[in-house]
């Protein structure tokens, strides 16, 4: 009976290991520090062994004393003698006397493969503790460098850390969840951090001790992996075992809002943390860049002011990133603007409204006030971009000088973008057009794209792997650096950092400064005190137009009410009315906010 109950479990055990690793091979599992799929069913092996063994000593130590600890004990130092290839395997054989003969058969060949697949399992896991132990080595090398640790090898750590090696020449670069699987992808990204002279940890970014480093030496850590999830509970983490130490930052890849509120709540102690936004970190840029030729294509429809209608294809979160930021950056004196947005979802419309509910209510969308934002928004729900129906939408939109195309792969953005170029053309227009293709290589090739004719499409291929993650943009911000020097007109450095609301009020105030700089608006370029009196008034309204809209961008409503900290949790703000109701202190806060 104990041959069959050892055979059963031990095969059990190898069952069961072969499936765990599997699920961790596919990603079905998420692996700890330790339980790799190599290291689960080396593990299950040990285990199988061990118990398939059991009956055996149990049956040569049956009339020795304490037979039950010699049994385990012998069990025990056999498996590791199979292991490293030191069992006596005609002892072993010999000895498997079960009355059953298909039993004894099975033990037999299970043995027999057990020693031949054990000492290639051992070797393997010595050539896994020899690569973590030459990481080790190689970082402890670099004790005195500046440290960039990536929690994750991929397309956007590469990037970002190709350009940090060609700005940082003597920094350490280190990747870690580093695994060689058998695909040409995850060769690729090994050869390209080899080429970097990366150093590869197989461990998790927490399992390995980073604080063995020069205290007078930087170590940057960027959690920048696809599970938005697991880079928060990393940073958390990080944050935490590395509070006590200067020198320290801490670059969060997240666009969910919990990141922002579990970040804001954390005891950072000396670790400066930053929270990169992706999606909105382009369209920040892309404004901040080149959001000039937003007004400068706007067409002339009166004496004095000049038309700005966009094009928005697929309200994803780029797409709808856009067209809440369009709405406050095109509140310009001399221009009028109109966003017309589509998407396939059917419920794209409600979706919007319910994120911003003022800014689209009928008492703004549409409405001209005196002192308010002014803007128009029509939201296309339920249109595929290859059918008919919205060829036909677009051709109605005759006046169109702006398009972003977000649809989610580059193959339906490019597709998308080149086709909307041909429908503009039918009908004499030519507006700007921008569509976002991740792949660099295929940006680089496509630049420049003509017909057969050598007509230019003239579209602009923005947002690849290569530009969007540069030291220029994720760590050395010229768009950040002015952000901060406007939030320091009334607040500290540190909040800035700290919470997501102060960061992207003064960024989008950053933005707006400098395209009123571009449009010439009267006072722009001039301190508060510089400011004539018919300036500050121009300054001064213009300034409040661009806060209602961003507040209501943001989800923000009108309440009357004036304590600041419930308002906050509500989304409510006292001051979201036209500007002759606000007062006289609140007029000057925006001839303060809203110059140089």
């Amino acid at each position: 009976m104990g041959w069959t109950i050892g055979i059963i479990l031990s095969a059990s055990v190898l069952l069961a290991s072969i499936l765990i690793a599997i699920l961790l091979g596919v990603g079905k599992y998420r692996p700890g520090r330790i339980s790799t799929p190599f290291n689960v069913f080396f593990g299950g092996v040990f285990i199988s062994v061990f118990i398939c063994l059991l009956p055996i000593y149990h049956n040569m130590l049956l009339e020795s004393a304490y037979n039950t600890l010699k049994t385990v004990m012998f069990s025990l130092h056999n498996t590791f003698q199979i292991f490293t290839i030191d069992a006596d395997r005609s002892v072993i054989l010999e000895n498997i006397t079960c009355p059953d003969e298909w039993v004894s058969a099975v033990y037999s060949a299970y043995l027999s493969v057990a020693f031949v697949l054990a000492p290639i399992l051992t070797f393997g896991f010595l050539m896994t503790f020899f690569k973590n132990l030459s990481a080790y080595i190689k970082y402890i090398l670099r004790f005195f460098d500046d440290v960039y640790i990536f929690s994750e090898l991929n397309d956007k750590s590469l990037a970002l850390a190709a350009d940090i090696k060609c700005n940082h020449r003597h920094s350490a670069i280190v990747f870690t969840d580093v695994f060689e699987n058998n695909d040409e992808v995850s060769y690729e990204l090994i050869e390209r951090a080899r080429e970097l002279k990366a150093i590869c940890f197989k461990k998790d970014v927490l399992a390995v001790n980073f604080k063995l480093h020069s205290s007078g030496s930087r170590i940057l850590f960027f959690t920048i992996g696809e599970d938005e999830t697991e880079n928060i509970k990393q940073s958390l983490k990080i944050i935490d075992g590395f509070k006590h130490r200067s020198n320290t930052e801490l670059y969060v890849f997240s666009t969910g809002i919990e990141s922002d509120l579990l970040l804001a709540r954390a005891d950072k102690g000396g670790v400066k943390v930053r929270r990169v936004n992706e999606v909105r970190s382009l369209i920040n840029r892309l404004l901040y860049d080149d959001g000039q030729k937003i007004f400068e294509r706007a067409v002339p429809i009166s004496e004095d002011t000049k038309q700005i209608s966009a094009v928005l294809i697929g309200m994803g979160q780029h797409g709808t990133e856009m067209l809440k930021a369009l709405t406050w950056f095109c509140q310009m004196d001399g221009y009028k603007v109109q966003i017309d947005a589509f998407d396939l979802d059917k419920l794209a419309g409600e979706r919007f409204e319910a994120l911003a509910p003022e800014l689209m209510s009928d008492e703004y969308n549409g409405v001209s006030i005196p002192g308010e934002a002014e803007y128009t928004i029509r939201i296309h729900s339920g249109y595929d971009v290859s059918a008919k129906s919205f060829a036909d939408e677009i051709m109605k939109l005759k006046n169109t000088t702006y398009v972003l195309v977000s649809l989610g792969t580059d193959e339906m953005n490019i597709r998308t973008a080149v086709n909307l170029r041909i429908l503009f053309e039918r009908i004499g227009i030519k507006p700007v057009i921008q569509t976002i293709v991740y792949n660099t290589d295929e940006k680089e090739a496509l630049t420049g794209i003509a017909n057969y004719k050598n007509r230019p499409y003239d579209i602009d291929f923005i947002g690849d792997i290569k530009s969007s993650y540069s030291t220029a943009v994720i760590m050395n911000s010229e768009l950040e650096k002015d952000a901060l020097q406007r939030h320091l007109k009334w607040g500290e450095e540190d909040t800035f950092w700290q919470y997501e609301y102060n960061y992207s009020s003064s960024v989008a105030s950053a933005i707006h400064m400098k395209a009123r700089i571009g449009c010439g608006i009267p006072g722009a370029t001039k301190s508060e005190d510089e400011l004539t009196s018919e300036e500050r008034d121009i300054i001064e309204v213009l300034e409040h137009r661009r806060w209602n809209a961003y507040m209501r961008s943001e989800g923000y409503v009108y309440g009357e009410s004036t304590d600041k900290d419930k308002n906050t949790l509500r989304k409510m703000h006292h001051d979201l009315v036209k500007f002759s109701l606000l007062t006289e202190e609140e007029k000057r806060k925006d001839s303060r906010v809203g110059t140089k």
